[in-house]
């Protein structure tokens, strides 16, 4: 009896677990539907009535609108195996049917009439028909490269060599992959023919955010053909709503960020520890150390280009605009405004350590090894 007691006990354990993850859920669901609610003007808010919210097993649906009972479900399933940006995309996607049923022009139009598709524009989202709608992370892991683009795959092909123990030619492949990642967007920035553009989060929604998430943030949007923006999200940890940073760009080139992003990441974690132990710093000069890191490995992917005449001429074409990404930019921000961050004292000694260690950062292994869990670094010596 004692074992079969010990079973139950575990059991409604899991049960409490699983039911104050939905609770919370259900409150992230609620605090998004409230901050996008602001997009609308004012005049249209007094439409929109708010809705119940509720998690439910459904079948064939991520996610529903209900006129009837004035309630917004999400699948189950969605919110217990998808990333928090995936969930928030199916959510406004059924607010917009929402805000499409309540407004009063929109009586005598169909599901995705011309009221849907604006509220659609309004919100940010794609305007699919929900049968065809497919969340973030399928479209994401959906591999819709061609894969007989030749340099795309020596771009992937050049990451895995930058694995080599040989540390001259894993810096080499490693640079020539990014000459090819500047040459490829060159070559495909006007055409927009199947030219899948998304926006994924970069790291964890949260209320501040370091001042190296800054500078990560732009080295992304300067050698990785991505647009960044910071946008509202729902902070779990603290049951409120915060900031996370959203890229947007191709699936390959968003791909390529994300990566770029997670390694460098890792990248400072892995080396504080060693270099605070001999200092005994502070925590907060970590932030020191991580922007140096990042500027180091700005500058030596700078020089390189400055070095090499073909590659100074594809990257310079970086300060042309993509159509295609300034297109969708607009559509999914048309509301932006500027953040002026405060320099904070920083200590010059940390952060020109911290630019050694950068410059001597090379990304190893590549792209397709992320899914697995295995991201390679080739410290320094």
């Amino acid at each position: 009896m004692p074992h079969l007691r010990g079973k139950i006990t575990c059991k409604s354990s899991k049960i409490k677990a699983r039911q104050e993850l939905e609770r919370r859920i259900l409150h992230g669901m609620s605090c998004e539907w409230e901050a996008a609610l602001l997009n609308l003007d004012p005049a249209e808010r007094q439409f929109v009535r708010r809705p119940l919210f509720a998690i439910k097993d459904l079948k064939t649906q991520w996610g529903n609108w209900s006129q009837a009972n004035r309630e917004i479900s999400l699948s189950r399933y969605l919110v217990l195996n998808y990333s928090w940006d995936s969930i928030r995309d199916v959510l406004l996607h059924e607010m917009a049917h929402q805000i499409a049923q309540q407004m009063p022009a929109a009586l005598a139009e169909t599901s995705h009439g011309s009221t849907f598709k604006r509220a659609c524009a309004i919100l940010g989202i794609d305007p699919v028909a929900s049968r065809n709608y497919k969340p973030l992370q399928d479209r994401m892991l959906r591999n819709t490269s061609n894969q007989r683009d030749k340099i795309m795959i020596r771009i992937k092909k050049l990451m895995a060599l930058a694995e080599s123990q040989n540390r001259h030619e894993a810096e080499a492949a490693m640079l020539k992959a990014h000459e090819l990642i500047a040459k490829y967007n060159v070559d495909h920035m006007e055409d927009q023919q199947d030219k899948e553009i998304i926006s994924v989060f970069m790291g964890q929604p949260a209320l501040r955010h370091p001042k190296e998430a800054y500078f990560l943030a732009n080295l992304l949007q300067d050698f990785y053909f991505v647009r960044g923006i910071w946008v509202s999200a729902y902070v779990f940890a603290k049951a409120k709503m915060g900031r996370v940073l959203e890229i947007s760009g191709t699936i390959p080139n968003v791909e390529i960020a994300s990566y770029i992003h997670d390694v460098i990441r890792q990248y400072v974690d892995s080396q504080w520890p060693d270099y605070n132990h001999a200092r005994k710093l502070r925590h907060y000069r970590k932030s020191d150390f991580a922007v140096g890191i990042i500027e180091g490995f700005r500058s030596k992917l700078e020089s390189h280009v400055k070095r090499n005449t073909a590659a100074e001429a594809e990257f310079a074409m970086i300060c042309r605009t993509d159509p295609g990404l300034e297109q969708y930019c607009k559509y999914r921000y048309p509301l932006t405004r500027k953040i002026n961050k405060a320099v904070s004292h920083r200590n010059a000694t940390v952060l020109n350590d911290g630019k050694k260690i950068g410059k001597r950062l090379i990304i190893a292994k590549g792209i397709a090894e992320k899914k697995k869990g295995k991201i390679r670094l080739i410290g320094h010596k």
